[in-house]
């Protein structure tokens, strides 16, 4: 169950962190380890899944809406758990998604749903995913910048200031950022998120995808998950 803690914390928490701390609690021994290329299957050019989990359970409805690129009916789901302060998902989101989308994701033969998956403490990456969250229908375009400028916010001293700026240019004013990063059930639905990740499908790292049910951790590369998807078929 989530803590429930004061409705300023995020906020509070944002400026008195010290530089790089969301950046290091976001970087745990099991990511490091998931730098690594997972093994290929029988000797060949195909990543094999490191587990395999249920689909049906994977894709029962969580805290949260989900949140996905691509068409309901396409032969091939990806999920992703991510944190926003992670360098290895701003690596996969600035270097491999895009030909992944090109590639699968728009010609209808996969769909990415997309997860929050913040570190325990790591208050940054909760308010990055809370103000994804408040831009509705520009839920993508809020964790593409992110992603983005994750070197410009994730690891400096005052992150709230820099994250009320980046927020403008998305439309947000000075009330409606902190009514969001004020919303304690957004917060707890954040957390439940990734409760549920951490409990039901073992994740320790990020990111880590399910692949048709099959778990991968680590940044994978464009020629990797093409290699998966391109299996599939």
């Amino acid at each position: 169950m989530a803590l429930s803690l004061p409705r300023r914390h995020v906020l509070a928490s944002m400026v008195a962190l010290p530089a790089l701390a969301a950046v290091l609690a976001a970087c745990s021994e099991e990511e490091k380890a998931a730098d690594t290329p997972p093994p290929a299957s029988g000797g060949g050019d195909v990543p094999a899944p490191e587990a395999k989990v249920d689909m049906a359970l994977l894709l029962q409805p969580g805290a949260l809406p989900e949140r996905q690129i691509g068409k309901d009916d396409a032969p091939v789901t990806i999920v992703e758990y991510a944190s926003m302060t992670c360098p290895h998902c701003a690596n996969f989101h600035k270097n491999t998604l895009p030909e992944i989308k090109k590639n699968y994701i728009d010609t209808g033969k996969a769909r990415l749903i997309f997860r929050e998956f913040p570190f325990p403490q790591d208050s940054r990456s909760e308010a990055g995913f809370m103000l994804a969250r408040c831009s509705d229908d520009r839920y993508f375009a809020m964790v593409d910048v992110l992603f983005q400028q994750q070197q410009t916010w994730a690891g400096v001293e005052n992150a709230r200031e820099v994250l009320l700026q980046l927020s403008k240019l998305a439309g947000f004013s000075q009330e409606s950022f902190e009514a969001c990063l004020t919303d304690q059930k957004l917060l707890e639905d954040i957390r439940a998120v990734r409760d549920r990740g951490a409990k039901e499908f073992g994740i320790e790292s990020t990111p880590t995808f399910f692949i048709n049910g099959g778990k991968y951790r680590g940044a994978l590369t464009v020629a990797q998950m093409s290699a998966i998807i391109d299996d599939m078929f």
